[in-house]
């Protein structure tokens, strides 16, 4: 039986961050993904944008992770020439009801180490962006976009220099958990001792642990599904912003990102579903994007809006459950040596990247 010293399940932005973290400490890393290509779940399926940390509890893992992040990530990209572009963030208030809680948003983010933002009136976020309509906004210069994709192949680059390795098209059956390693066992049969082990399967990391002999079954959350569709928008962006409306419960609204070409999309919406691979755009979905994003942008025309592509949030809470932080356990937690599980990795996961991987690396 081949061993090796740490194997990550799972070739994601944070798979990959985490996998380049350990080998960054000298040790033997193996990242195993079941897919032919890295990073073809949630990491290719978001709005590759940088996050500031404005929305998280503070002192949660969400807040402490994504500020430590977007810092990390903006020197990364910075030094590795990743594209990536600090195009910073309008939070808008479109009536008069929202604006107190534009104020929260600014004290909850202060609270969390963000202390860039600025509460602007109608006028002064019109002179920002002309064809916004608002009656106030919240600017976050911080906040940017990424190229998600050149992130994942410079993570796995880095990785493979240092010794690590990628291997696709490795989907895993079950795995043992003794004293002394762990032993994985692949779908073909094939089998696998390590030391350390990282869950950072996204989607299917309940799952997988639930495959596990010798974790507790109480250890490993329900898993939920939350469906988010993007829909992008032809011709020219109005905005050189991002533009997100005040929050809802289960996400951030129906918000306007823009990518490195300049391409605007609206989205996510928030879809509670069934299975993880349900990944089709309805079309119809649309027609309810319209009427949100009016609220912040009247120009919109009718017919504007193609559907674009669908994600899926991997949540540890049900719908109409308060949001959960990140669920990062180790050892200390249940009781496996060698193991660590990551639960609930959505938003800010892509901006967390980084962050998670040296917290991992610590707990191990």
């Amino acid at each position: 039986m081949e061993q090796v010293d740490c194997v990550v399940i799972g070739a994601g932005v944070v798979g990959l961050a985490v996998a380049r973290a350990l080998a960054l400490q000298g040790r033997e890393v193996m990242v195993l993904e079941a897919e032919s290509a890295i990073g073809t779940g949630t990491s290719s399926r978001n709005s590759e944008v940088i996050h500031a940390g404005i929305y998280y509890a503070p002192g949660s893992l969400k807040a402490r992770l994504c500020v430590q992040g977007k810092n990390l990530l903006y020197a990364y990209c910075a030094e590795r020439g990743i594209g990536h572009s600090r195009c910073g963030k309008l939070i808008v208030a479109t009536d008069a009801a929202q604006v107190a809680q534009l104020q929260a948003i600014i004290d909850q983010a202060a609270a969390n180490g963000v202390h860039d933002l600025l509460l602007l009136s109608r006028e002064q976020a019109r002179a920002l962006e002309p064809q916004l309509e608002c009656v106030a906004a919240v600017h976050s210069p911080s906040t940017g976009i990424v190229d998600s994709h050149g992130l994942m192949l410079a993570l796995q680059g880095e990785l493979e220099h240092t010794g690590g390795l990628v291997v696709l098209n490795s989907p895993l059956a079950q795995a043992e958990c003794a004293q002394s390693a762990i032993i994985l066992i692949a779908k073909d049969g094939t089998q696998l001792q390590a030391k350390s082990v990282v869950n950072a399967a996204g989607l299917q990391a309940q799952a997988l642990a639930r495959r596990f002999a010798g974790l507790a079954a109480q250890h490993v959350p329900p898993s939920h599904y939350a469906k988010g569709s993007y829909f992008a928008l032809a011709g020219r962006s109005p905005f050189a912003s991002l533009i997100y409306p005040v929050p809802e419960a289960a996400g951030l609204g129906v918000h306007l990102t823009i990518d490195l070409g300049g391409q605007a999309k609206f989205g996510p919406d928030v879809q509670w579903v069934e299975a993880p691979d349900d990944l089709v755009v309805d079309p119809a979905r649309g027609d309810g994007f319209y009427a949100e994003v009016r609220k912040y942008w009247p120009g919109l025309q009718d017919g504007a809006l193609i559907p674009a592509y669908a994600g899926i949030r991997p949540k540890i809470q049900a719908q109409g459950e308060p949001a959960k932080d990140f669920l990062i356990q180790g050892p200390a937690q249940h009781g496996v040596p060698g193991l660590v599980n990551l639960f609930g990795i959505e938003s800010p996961g892509l901006t967390s990247a980084l962050a998670i991987g040296d917290y991992v690396s610590r707990l191990l």
